[in-house]
């Protein structure tokens, strides 16, 4: 077995953006002590994700240099790589993305929301490239949100040019009415939690998906083994560190290899 430990940020939604940067260097700290190699945010967590009734200041590009600046030098000084839930700026069009950060803190690269949700329409833009990342020994993926709930390909694409694990930002708060689970992928709750189950086994990979803490939140953040079966969840509306140790071996792709689809 080769172990790799990784930390999910399952932490409250950010008051502002500059919370956001503290919240990020905060956990970013706390998941080096527990031995984490990577640590992986929610979706736009820096500044904030736009909509569902969120207030959040108008795209600022300047502001997210000085965060990333600083969530770079927090990863340097920890040695652990991050997932960055963001946002981005290009020619005029905001973009939800991921940030990867590397162990030394240099940029890896972005991975762009190609799939866009509709509701998403009116403020976002869709990217349009797929891309690996690697540290370590890990391979990894990016799949954010709607795109990892609704497109399969997209975790399929990342496994095929070996990755061992994808991971998963999203955003997803309680809606009036809504079930409230208490356990993981609940049969009366909505698909969401049961699609994080397919990516695994459908392409024998670990999936690992990624929320926000709040109260009565349909979907919690959770590691996924490449048999579809639930390594660990954390308890609903609980903030804090998920960490969890993967076996790099156990991901071997196999299923998503016999797909000649994508």
């Amino acid at each position: 077995m080769h172990m790799f430990r990784i930390a999910l940020a399952n932490i409250r939604f950010p008051a502002t953006p500059e919370e956001s940067v503290t919240l990020a260097e905060q956990a970013i700290a706390q998941a080096s002590i527990e031995g984490a190699g990577l640590i992986c945010f929610p979706e736009c967590f820096t500044p904030g994700y736009r909509g569902m009734g969120k207030s959040v200041p108008p795209p600022d590009p300047a502001f997210l240099e000085r965060a990333w600046s600083a969530i770079r030098a927090a990863a340097a000084k920890a040695t652990l790589a991050v997932v960055l839930g963001t946002e981005r700026v290009i020619d005029g069009a905001l973009l939800i993305t991921a940030l990867v950060i590397n162990r030394d803190g240099t940029p890896a690269g972005f991975q762009d929301k190609v799939q866009i949700d509709p509701s998403e329409e009116g403020i976002y833009s869709p990217g349009s490239e797929r891309r690996i990342f690697q540290t370590g020994p890990l391979t990894f993926g990016v799949a954010i949100c709607h795109e990892g709930w609704r497109y399969p390909e997209t975790v399929r694409w990342a496994v095929r040019r070996g990755a061992h694990i994808v991971f998963h930002p999203h955003f997803h708060e309680a809606a009036p009415g809504g079930y409230v689970p208490s356990s993981f992928a609940d049969p009366a709750n909505s698909f969401h939690e049961k699609a994080a189950l397919c990516r695994a086994a459908e392409n024998t990979c670990y999936f690992a998906t990624v929320n926000c803490a709040s109260a009565g939140s349909p979907t919690t953040s959770a590691v996924v083994r490449p048999d579809g079966t639930l390594l660990s969840y954390q308890p609903y509306g609980q903030q804090g560190l998920l960490i969890a140790d993967i076996d790099i071996a156990a991901a071997t792709g196999l299923l998503a290899a016999r797909c000649k689809s994508v």
